[in-house]
């Protein structure tokens, strides 16, 4: 693929455009929720929104940058959206861009205070410190499935809710713990693809630590464990949280499927697409089964 450096092409294969429903799901799942007890403001959704993408697009360059500063065997293996070793962006240029969008992004987190009051300033600056963290310090000793359960489900569900409705509930616990859960799945496979080279260049992620084996059947059950926490939702009178999101417990069981049959190598990047695919089915789901009466 011929990209020119710096380029829009470039910047857009940088930002991993297909990691975008792991950042859009909890939002969305959680407007819906919040929609379901009374109308909306649209103003704090699409600022949440925003925030997410941008945020996550921020981690992306962050993760982009740093892996090419430490001299990383793994972008031969991403493939081409690992810009800086494929030469397309330069560390400069990367520098510069993450400034950018973790400006643009606080800049929809302010927008927010109106909404959610002046403790979202505190979530904010967390969430731009856990950016820089994952990549440079806790990946690297197993805390990522942890920063995304929090970062993926607690902190967007719990706060969109929030921002939205002034409070919380135990719906929005439950779905918080549903999203992190299954968003985790997405990290998981891109562990287990790489857990070779991981231990190999002292990356202690959960996959290296209990093997491959016991991490695809942790990715099989992730998935598991994402549905039936947001059936328990149902309890709280959302019957709809018990039966719409069945429906994406076939696609997650042959996405493991094709995980464990190719084991190995560049043709998980597949897998990868098919987990992205199947957590933004999730939200779907999960967001009408709230709609619906």
């Amino acid at each position: 693929m011929q990209v020119i450096p710096n380029s829009a092409q470039a910047w857009f294969l940088a930002a991993r455009p297909k990691t975008l429903p792991a950042a859009l799901v909890p939002v969305v799942t959680a407007t819906a929720l919040a929609w379901s007890k009374g109308e909306v403001n649209p103003v704090p959704v699409v600022l949440c929104m925003l925030f997410a993408c941008l945020m996550q697009v921020a981690a992306n360059l962050i993760n982009d940058l740093y892996d090419f500063l430490r001299g990383s065997d793994r972008a031969d293996r991403l493939g081409p959206e690992r810009a800086c070793q494929q030469g397309w962006i330069t560390p400069r240029a990367m520098r510069f861009g993450i400034a950018l969008t973790l400006l643009m992004a606080c800049s929809c987190g302010l927008g927010l205070l109106p909404y959610g009051g002046v403790a979202l300033v505190a979530l904010g600056v967390a969430c731009v410190v856990f950016a820089f963290l994952y990549t440079t310090l806790l990946s690297y000793v197993g805390c990522g499935d942890v920063l995304v359960l929090v970062f993926f489900g607690l902190v967007p569900v719990l706060g969109t809710y929030y921002v939205l409705r002034g409070e919380l509930c135990t719906e929005a616990w439950w779905l918080a713990a549903a999203c992190g859960t299954v968003v985790d799945t997405l990290l998981v496979v891109n562990n287990y693809r790489d857990r070779e080279q991981d231990l190999v260049s002292g990356k202690r992620t959960l996959i290296v630590l209990i093997g491959g084996k016991a991490g695809a059947w942790l990715y099989l059950l992730l998935g598991l464990a994402a549905y039936v926490m947001l059936a328990l939702v149902a309890l709280n009178g959302y019957l709809w949280t018990a039966i719409l999101p069945l429906f994406y417990l076939l696609p997650h069981y042959l996405t493991w499927r094709k995980m464990v049959k190719i084991g190995q190598g560049r043709a998980l990047n597949r897998v990868l697409g098919f987990t992205a695919r199947n957590i933004l089915t999730f939200g779907v789901l999960a967001a009408l089964s709230f709609l619906l009466p």
